[in-house]
C-alpha cells in the first residue's frame, strides 16, 4: 500500500463493524504510538453546528496569527479535506505515511475506518507544530475516538435526535453522550440555547468551568451588526459571520465564549475576531451559489437541520419554482425531513448515493409520495446527484432555485468536479407565476 486511496481501502475492511463506540482499543494504539498534542485543544461535539463552529474558530485563530490545525468529518469530495493546517488540506502523502504508522503500531488491535483514520490525522496534527488544534467529534462524544484527546476547551453545539440507535432516543440521553468530552476544571462552552439538563448536571458533577448562553454570555444584533458580552468582556460592532443562515449567530456566540475562556493562552484581538468572521468559509452549509438559476447546497441530514434550512430558504425571498436534489441515509427520519420541505419544493429529484447506508432514490420517492400534500409537485429518480442536478438545471428557468441537500454524499456528488455554474434549460418566459 503506497497511496492514500490504497490505505483508505485497507481501513474499510479491517473491522467487522462500521461503527463500534468505545475508547479502549484506540487508547491502546495511542499508547503504542506515544501520540499527544502539545498545544491547546478545542473539541467540538453536537448534533448540528459542529462544522460551522470549527470553521469560525479556525478562521478567527488564523486571523490572529496562530498556526491552527483542524480535524472535521466527513468530507465532501476528497478525504484530505478532513485534516487542515493553516486552513489548507494536508497532502495525501502525509496522510498515507501517518496511516502506515498506525498500521505498524496497532498490532492485533482491530480498528474501525473512523478510528484508524482519526489516529492518523491526530499524528499529522501532532507533527505540525501547531499553536492550537480543533477537533470535531464524529458521533456522540463520550465514546468517540476523538475523545481519546483531553480537550482544553470543550464546545457543545445544538443537540437534537440523531443516531438514536447508538446514542439514545431522547435529548437528555444524547446530551449526556455529548457531555463526555467535558473535562474537570476546564472550560465547557454550551451554545445550544436550550441545552439538555444532563449536560449541565454532568458539567457540575465533574467540576467543569461551565459557560451557558444567557447566563455566562449573551449576544444581540440589528440588521447591520451584532454584539457579544460575557464574563467581563464585551465586543460590539461585529460583522455578521460570512456563513449564511440565521442559526450561525448562535454558533458564533459560542465560539466567542470559547475564545474568551482560552484568552490567557490564545489572546485574540477584536480585529482578528472581525476578520475571521468576515472571511470564514464552509462549503455545503447553506452555501448559495449565485447564478441563473441560483443553487443552494446544504448537508442538512436530520429534522432539526432541515427545519433550519427551511427557515433560511424562506428568508431568501420569492422564486417561481424550487427544484430539490435529495439523497439521504436510510436510517434517518426521512418522513420528518420530507414533510418539513413539502410545501417549499415544487420538483423533487431523488437520487441514489454511493454507500450501502443510503436509501435508494426510489425509496425516497415512495416515502415522499406517501406523505405529500401537494397536487402540483412532481418527482423523478436518478442514479447519482450529478445527473439529478443536470436534469434539474435543464428543467429550470433563470428565475428558479435549485437545492441539493440531505447528506454529505449528496452535496459532495454535486461538488465533485468543482462548484457548478448552472445554466437554465428553459427561457424566463416559461417561469411559473
Amino acid at each position: 500500500m503506497t497511496t492514500l486511496q490504497d490505505w483508505l481501502a485497507h481501513c474499510e475492511h479491517l473491522h467487522p463493524k462500521t461503527i463500534e463506540l468505545g475508547l479502549a482499543r484506540v487508547h491502546a494504539v495511542v499508547d503504542r504510538m506515544g501520540l499527544r498534542l502539545d498545544c491547546p485543544v478545542f473539541t467540538v461535539a453536537g448534533t448540528n453546528g459542529k462544522g460551522s463552529t470549527v470553521a469560525m474558530l479556525e478562521a478567527i485563530l488564523g486571523a490572529a496569527g496562530f498556526r491552527v490545525g483542524a480535524y472535521t468529518s466527513p468530507h465532501l469530495v476528497r478525504f484530505e479535506e478532513r485534516c487542515r493546517v493553516r486552513g489548507a488540506p494536508v497532502e495525501a502523502s502525509a496522510l498515507a505515511a501517518a496511516l502506515a504508522e498506525v498500521e505498524s503500531a496497532r498490532g492485533d488491535v482491530s480498528l474501525t475506518y473512523f478510528e484508524f483514520t482519526t489516529l492518523a490525522i491526530l499524528r499529522v496534527l501532532a507533527s505540525a507544530g501547531l499553536d492550537a488544534a480543533i477537533l470535531e467529534v464524529g458521533l456522540g462524544g463520550r465514546l468517540d475516538a476523538v475523545n481519546v484527546v483531553d480537550a482544553d476547551c470543550a464546545i457543545i453545539t445544538s443537540i437534537d435526535i440523531d443516531h438514536a440507535e447508538l446514542l439514545g432516543h431522547t435529548r437528555e440521553q444524547i446530551g449526556r453522550e455529548k457531555a463526555g468530552i467535558l473535562r474537570a476544571s476546564r472550560p465547557a462552552i454550551v451554545s445550544d440555547p436550550m441545552p439538555p439538563q444532563s449536560v449541565i448536571d454532568y458539567a457540575v458533577e465533574i467540576g467543569a468551568d461551565l459557560w451557558l448562553p444567557g447566563r455566562d454570555y449573551n449576544y444581540s444584533g440589528d440588521r447591520q451588526q451584532w454584539a457579544w458580552a460575557g464574563r467581563g468582556r464585551r465586543c460590539a460592532g461585529l460583522a455578521y459571520p460570512a456563513l449564511r443562515g440565521a442559526n450561525q449567530l448562535v454558533n458564533a456566540a459560542g465560539v466567542l465564549a470559547a475564545l474568551e475562556a482560552m484568552r490567557a493562552r490564545l489572546p485574540v484581538t477584536a480585529q482578528a475576531l472581525r476578520n475571521g468572521l468576515a472571511l470564514v468559509e464552509l462549503p455545503g452549509r447553506f452555501q448559495v451559489v449565485p447564478g441563473q438559476p441560483a443553487l443552494v447546497l446544504d448537508v442538512a441530514h436530520n429534522p432539526h437541520a432541515v427545519a433550519a434550512l427551511a427557515l433560511n430558504l424562506d428568508a431568501m425571498g420569492f422564486y417561481p419554482v424550487t427544484h430539490a436534489v435529495f439523497g439521504a441515509m436510510a436510517d434517518k427520519d426521512l418522513a420528518a425531513m420530507l414533510q418539513r420541505m413539502d410545501a417549499l419544493v415544487d420538483r423533487w429529484y431523488f437520487t441514489d448515493l454511493p454507500t450501502p447506508r443510503a436509501a435508494t432514490g426510489a425509496a425516497l420517492q415512495a416515502a415522499w409520495q406517501a406523505l405529500t400534500q401537494r397536487q402540483d409537485a412532481a418527482s423523478s429518480v436518478f442514479p447519482n446527484p450529478a445527473q439529478a442536478l443536470r436534469v434539474a438545471a435543464s428543467d429550470s428557468t433563470p428565475a428558479d432555485r435549485i437545492l441539493a441537500f440531505g447528506s454529505f454524499f449528496t452535496v459532495g456528488g454535486v461538488l465533485e468536479h468543482g462548484t457548478p455554474r448552472l445554466q437554465a434549460g428553459r427561457p424566463a418566459s416559461q417561469a411559473r407565476g
